[in-house]
């Protein structure tokens, strides 16, 4: 069953390093992060990935297969949390929980909510999405 499961991860990493990456995909991402530095691709299948500095920041943005924006994170320290998303949390179920990362979420509906990844061991581990009031707006588990 282990190897299973470990062949099919190989397959769909081998194929993920075939697809090439659409010119609108990166057409868009260069317009969108001109000054991008250090840029890895990720191939997801359902959409694409690109991990980049830009102006020492660290980003992740999602792109989809026809080079439409999803989504943009930027990881950044605790410290720079609003007040309100620190209130919002620290009031939360998963306040004892450690902080793993933090990141900016821009999408194409919403700008500046903010996701606390935090895990209260290796296995339970949640990604935490606060909006600007410091409102917990959505809670998902992660790996």
């Amino acid at each position: 069953m282990i190897a299973m499961i470990a062949a099919l991860f190989s397959v769909n990493a081998v194929y993920a390093q075939l697809r090439k990456i659409p010119a609108e995909v990166t057409n868009n991402f260069t317009e969108k992060f001109p000054d991008a530095t250090n840029v890895e691709w990720q191939d997801q299948l359902v959409d694409f990935k690109v991990v980049f500095d830009e102006n020492d920041k660290n980003y992740r943005v999602k792109f989809s297969n026809n080079g439409e924006w999803k989504m943009t994170e930027r990881i950044i320290k605790k410290d720079f949390l609003p007040t309100s998303v620190i209130k919002g949390f620290s009031r939360g179920e998963y306040a004892k929980w450690e902080i793993k990362e933090v990141t900016i979420v821009e999408t194409p509906e919403t700008k500046n909510q903010y996701k606390i990844t935090v895990a209260k061991n290796s296995l339970n581990k949640k990604d935490l999405l606060f909006n600007t009031d410091g409102q917990l707006v959505k809670d998902n588990f992660t790996f």
